[in-house]
């Protein structure tokens, strides 16, 4: 697979001291940081140092609920135009990109703006992926899910019972199962959802107000669904489980010149209410079936087209050869026709694993050029050239911040912000000279930090957020940086070392940072060899986390994790109580005192202790202890943090495997089963390897 390409069924374009680590992010937001490099900072210089750490204190605040830490795992991510397919990129025409006159960008034409987003990630596009990657491809296509089986449960309208098409009654369903989800409480997901709904049922339909719709009964059914599944005997799930996997094997794998491999994911998604992350502006609306017209599939021409297993008298939206890319099957996103769902082959699979290697040796390039971009960037902050001052500031933020490039969004799409589109009212100035950012990132997930700066930066941020380049007084709502966008800030980048982008400074920043952090570990402790495997990976985790900090990898704080910890507190109190028992019992050995036990059949007998056996005891359960001290200690640190992200995505595996090697500790400890598969290429690595 070519780094360009997307690889995910997505789109394309997408845990012990006393220290400070002992907090939780949330309660260590501190006025201002120090240097990007972690040293004080001073006035007349805030420039990194080479793979230098930033330290950020950020306020962890609430987001989606179903944050998931490995929700990017194939890294689909929107910041670079790396993550494009190159036929989208070929398509790309800069001239006619650049800012309107006036600095008011975000008012500039939406025409133009949806001319320029029409062929991004676009497989539709005219050019073609690049070189050849495959001569032969087999596979069977994608897996659809079974058509909806009506339960002919009523619902109440104005108290009357009310009987629905199946249709009806489908999405219905789809709402009543969402009785008890934080949605029901977003009025943007009702209305949404009563919109499309209004269009199943029709004009002329008895159900004119959503107010006077009781889905209770649905609900009840749902819930006695789920009972019946949860009392099947160990035999009927076993049926069950082996229909599934029957009907699912033919999807899983495909054969690619004669070699099976596996694929990422093969099911098409089922109908339902579309959820997104933070306040997405769509959330609610009805995503829609899809269907074999839908879907083109991309094999090798002596390859059979396969029949779907649904709707057999569809045809395919198209069959295509082309082996200059590593999609199978590609099909527009329901919910946002502008991008696309592809199926690639999974993580573990050759292209990606060729993809991965090239992504990480691209950032660990960076390296080669990294002081001539920072001095670069910083004669352009003296620059006659507004924009060439504004794409300068951009380049240093990316690079000292690891903020991702931002791209312009529709009004229909989560207003989340990056570098490149934040608005006069995501930057304030903070005297003497720092910056306090506040918006909204990826995935809706709050981005508050403030920052010194270089005081060329600080005046100038000033300007930029006073007037536009004509001299016109700004807006709140009006884009800080206003003669450029994202794709014109990487083409920019492009020139400066081939290949670059936002997505390869934030590559290099999170894996220069977790490189240097396990070494300067490593130096301060020479007894490493001799601590528990658990302090190990304890300070794996903290080298992690602020690897995840830098990248603003947050999550909200999972709903059991505080009955989690206050099990975990009784069994520290349960444990700390058998120590002491057990030093009392070494005492009683060492004087030959008999002690009084409670006996496997419960009743009490009285016997003389060996010493050297009890103080074997107190030396394994005091090693207990300690394992469940760091513990709970990584646990409560690690409770608004998202380690996989970066994990997956952004550090390279070769830094973590070279650890584990030299700490002697068990890979399995860090990464899961799937992250070893993902990255088994990395497991060779030369022990004293750096990035």
């Amino acid at each position: 697979m070519s780094a360009s390409e997307p690889s995910k069924t997505q789109d394309p374009k997408e845990e012990a001291s006393s220290s400070e680590d002992e907090e939780p992010i949330a309660k260590r937001v501190q006025p201002k940081t120090k240097a990007a490099n972690g040293t004080p900072a001073t006035p007349s210089r805030v420039m990194p140092r080479r793979g230098a750490a930033r330290k950020v204190y950020r306020e962890a605040t609430s987001s989606d609920e179903d944050e998931d830490d490995e929700d990017d795992e194939d890294g689909a991510e929107a910041s670079s135009d790396d993550d494009r397919p190159i036929s989208a990129r070929k398509a790309a025409t800069p001239k006619k990109r650049k800012a309107a006159k006036g600095g008011r960008r975000s008012s500039g034409s939406r025409a133009s703006k949806r001319a320029r987003r029409s062929t991004a990630g676009n497989p539709e596009a005219d050019g073609q992926g690049g070189s050849k990657k495959w001569d032969t491809l087999h596979h069977q296509g994608v897996l659809f899910p079974p058509e909806y089986e009506p339960h002919g449960v009523k619902i109440l309208y104005d108290n009357e019972p009310l009987a629905l098409t199946p249709e009806e009654e489908e999405v219905a369903t789809m709402f009543a199962m969402m009785r008890e989800t934080e949605y029901m409480n977003k009025p943007t997901f009702i209305n949404n959802f009563w919109e499309d709904f209004k269009e199943i049922l029709g004009p002329r339909h008895k159900i004119q107000s959503l107010e006077k719709c009781d889905f209770t009964p649905i609900w009840e059914w749902h819930l006695a669904e789920k009972e019946k599944k949860k009392n099947l005997t160990k035999e009927q799930k076993a049926e069950i489980k082996r229909k599934k996997e029957e009907l699912e094997e033919p999807y899983k794998f495909a054969l690619v010149d004669g070699h099976k491999e596996k694929l990422g994911n093969f099911r098409v998604e089922p109908p339902g209410l579309f959820r997104g992350r933070g306040e997405h502006p769509k959330m609610g609306k009805l995503k829609k079936r899809i269907k074999p017209s839908d879907i083109t599939l991309n094999m090798s021409k002596d390859a059979p087209v396969p029949v779907p297993n649904m709707y057999q008298d569809v045809p395919w939206a198209g069959v295509r050869h082309d082996n200059t890319v590593t999609w199978l099957a590609y099909w527009k996103d329901p919910i946002n026709p502008r991008e696309y769902k592809y199926v690639f082959l999974a993580a573990d699979s050759r292209w990606k694993g060729e993809s991965d290697l090239l992504k990480y040796e691209k950032a660990r390039k960076l390296k080669d050029f990294i002081g001539d971009i920072r001095k670069d960037y910083t004669a352009k902050w003296g620059s006659k050239s507004r924009r060439d001052q504004q794409m300068a500031v951009a380049t240093y933020w990316i690079d000292v911040l690891a903020l991702r490039a931002g791209h312009e969004k529709e009004e229909d799409e989560a207003d989340t912000v990056g570098c490149c589109t934040l608005k006069v009212e995501n930057v304030e100035q903070v005297p003497p000279q720092s910056i306090k950012f506040d918006f909204l990132g990826k995935d809706s997930m709050k981005y508050e930090n403030v920052v010194e700066v270089e005081p060329a930066v600080y005046e100038l941020i000033g300007c930029w957020r006073e007037k536009d380049e004509a001299g016109k007084k700004k807006k709140p709502g009006d884009q800080l940086f206003d003669t450029f966008i994202a794709q014109d800030l990487n083409e920019h980048l492009k020139t400066l070392m081939p290949g670059l982008s936002a997505k390869v400074f934030r590559t290099y920043n999170a894996s220069i940072t977790l490189d240097r952090l396990l070494r300067e570990y490593e130096a301060a402790q020479p007894g490493l060899m001799d601590k528990l495997v658990d302090e190990k990976k304890a300070e794996y985790d903290r080298a992690n986390k602020e690897v995840a900090i830098l990248c603003n990898h947050q999550r909200t704080v999972p709903k059991a994790h505080q009955s989690q910890m206050e099990k975990l507190q009784a069994k520290r109190k349960q444990m700390e109580d058998e120590l002491k028992a057990l030093e009392e019992d070494l005492a009683a050995a060492k004087a030959g005192k008999e002690v009084e036990r409670e006996g496997k059949d419960g009743k009490k007998v009285t016997r003389t202790l060996n010493p050297d056996t009890v103080a074997g005891q107190i030396k394994r359960k005091k090693a207990s202890l300690e394992k469940l001290r760091i513990n709970m200690l990584v646990k409560e640190d690690l409770k608004t943090v998202a380690l996989g992200t970066s994990k997956i995505n952004y550090m390279d595996p070769r830094i973590t495997v070279a650890f584990c090697k030299r700490a002697e500790l068990p890979i399995e400890k860090v990464f899961a089963k799937t992250l070893t598969a993902k990255f088994n290429w990395a497991m060779d690595v030369d022990p004293e390897f750096r990035f």
